[in-house]
């Protein structure tokens, strides 16, 4: 019986390994989808950079960077959810704290990226 106990644990101990791994692609993905929206603001400066009122083209990149921002932050919330109920049990997963930071970083480059897009 014990040998069915500990196959069966094995496998719990597997779950929970991919549960993780899927956390943090799932986090990642969310990153890339933020970069892209930054992305999208540079390349209106690029294709608009003659339009007139620039203002307006600037208002536009802008609400880009805003919404990888906004991105960033849901992303980090949700692998944090997901991050506190695997730790409710067993499972040894990093810090949830690699989460905050990268998004704070990312938020901190998106606004140095408006910063310059305004400027030019």
């Amino acid at each position: 019986m014990t040998d069915k106990t500990d196959k069966a644990e094995q496998r719990t101990d597997w779950a929970e390994d991919r549960t993780i791994m899927a956390n943090e692609r799932t986090f990642n993905s969310w990153m890339g989808l933020g970069l892209g929206s930054v992305g999208v603001a540079i390349a209106l400066k690029a294709v608009f950079g003659d339009f007139e009122p620039t203002w307006a083209a600037k208002a536009v990149a802008s609400l880009f960077l805003l919404t990888a921002t906004a991105i960033y932050w849901i992303a980090a919330q949700q692998a944090h959810k997901t991050h506190q109920r695997l730790t409710a049990r067993d499972a040894e997963v990093t810090g949830s704290k690699n989460f905050q930071r990268l998004s704070t970083l990312l938020t901190l480059a998106t606004i140095g990226t408006g910063a310059v897009l305004w400027m030019l």
